[in-house]
């Protein structure tokens, strides 16, 4: 095995594995990317042997799996340490690694990653690296939100490293809380978009400009359609989701397009708005600037129905009212049959549950990449929240997002558009 500096070949990632329960599922992810085509490399501490075996990982990788700084010597006349061309093994691994995930983490080796201790070969190599470094931390829900572990995975933030939040739901040890470790499948995604905005060695890719070239139209909050002069028909959209996702892509590099219907929110700095009120008015300013864009994010609420005929004169209450409705267009179906080639649909699916086969059939119907399902009926996230939850569903994965603040939740919707940029073939 070398350990040189990488040339040619597929995209190569080493795992660390750290000790708890959740460590077995780290067989499960070194297939999830060998499946993107990743190649895999694991690094195992000496906890983690505790819970599973380095000839798992021998046997699913193809590779030696590292366990100690201190490796045999692949002959007699080798020093410890080094690896089989003579080089020092910590430091090839970091300069052949195209990125290191840790998964899972444990609260121990946050702490270690936090504050620069390296007595192992997973920690040593963490300092060493230049590549994105991507960490799914697992504990009890209590630990992870001890203040301790609270500062250290801000620290690591700070720093660059990329967290892959836990799960909530029922532990190992028997609470139930955040701090399960997330879905493989998320994990893998969260590789594939850090590998997806790589820069040429030595420069580190930084998450913030990794949306620069892109333009997005989003459109946010919710329509209202007019009954008389005075009163109309809406919803109860605040429009803080999309005012974040185009604050959050605006700090990522791209030009952004916001179509907004009436909000109590200033629009951010820098991005082109337009205000709007109506259903029609909302999709004649989508029309109208479709041509620009090369992302579609339509996280407004627009009225399903409108007046066949608003009254001109304010209606008097003298009985019973009874309105005539009509559907209003479909939006996203227009811009899916209007936009021009490779330009990315995401649309926004607000549910009273979380039926994934009901949104994707939804999502067939309107013909977009993929869309955001928004269980509304949870209390405490969504309308009017400055927290939500999500799941983001193509045609072939559904991506939970766990609870957490609308803009953190941005950033992980642009993550997921980043990875369809690169992994959906241009076709329409």
């Amino acid at each position: 095995m070398s350990n040189s500096p990488k040339t040619e070949g597929p995209p190569r990632v080493t795992l660390g594995v750290t000790g708890g329960i959740a460590a077995y599922k780290a067989a499960e992810l070194v297939r999830e990317l060998q499946q993107h085509g990743i190649d895999v490399y694991v690094v195992m501490t000496h906890a983690a042997e505790e819970f599973i075996r380095p000839l798992t990982f021998s046997s699913l990788t193809g590779h030696k799996v590292i366990t100690s700084l201190w490796t045999e010597p692949a002959t007699e006349n080798d020093a410890p340490g080094l690896d089989a061309e003579g080089q020092i093994e910590h430091i090839a691994f970091a300069q052949s690694a195209d990125a290191l995930v840790i998964a899972p983490a444990t609260a121990n080796v946050l702490a270690k990653l936090a504050h620069g201790l390296a007595d192992d070969f997973l920690t040593t190599l963490y300092l060493a690296t230049t590549a994105p470094v991507i960490v799914a931390p697992a504990m009890n829900v209590n630990m992870w939100n001890h203040p301790a572990t609270r500062a250290n995975v801000q620290l690591l933030r700070d720093r660059g490293v990329l967290f892959v939040e836990p799960d909530s739901g029922y532990l190992a040890c028997g609470m139930t809380g955040s701090g399960r470790l997330a879905a493989v499948e998320t994990i893998a995604q969260a590789v594939l978009t850090a590998l997806a905005g790589q820069q040429p060695a030595p420069v580190k890719p930084t998450r913030k400009k990794d949306l620069a070239g892109e333009t997005i139209l989003v459109t946010a909050g919710g329509t209202r359609e007019a009954i008389d002069p005075v009163r109309y028909l809406g919803n109860r959209s605040s429009g803080k989701m999309g005012y974040a996702i185009a604050e959050a892509a605006l700090r990522r590099g791209a030009q952004v397009v916001l179509i907004s219907a009436p909000t109590a929110l200033s629009p951010p700095a820098r991005c082109a708005f337009v205000p709007v009120t109506s259903a029609e008015e909302m999709r004649a300013a989508v029309m109208e600037h479709l041509h620009q864009a090369t992302v579609v994010i339509k996280a407004a609420a627009v009225a399903d129905f409108r007046m066949s005929a608003a009254s001109t004169e304010k209606l008097r209450r003298e009985g019973p009212l009874h309105l005539d409705l009509e559907p209003t267009e479909d939006i996203v179906r227009g811009v899916v049959d209007a936009h021009k080639l490779g330009t990315l649909v995401i649309a926004f699916a607000a549910e009273m549950d979380a039926n994934i086969d009901r949104a994707r059939a939804k999502l067939k119907l309107k013909g977009a990449d993929a869309i955001v399902l928004n269980d509304i009926s949870c209390p405490g996230i969504g309308f009017d929240s400055d927290r939500n939850a999500a799941t983001f569903i193509t045609a072939d994965r559904a991506i939970d997002i766990p609870e957490m603040s609308k803009r953190d939740m941005a950033d992980r919707i642009l993550d997921q558009v980043l990875l369809l940029r690169v992994t959906l073939p241009v076709t329409r």
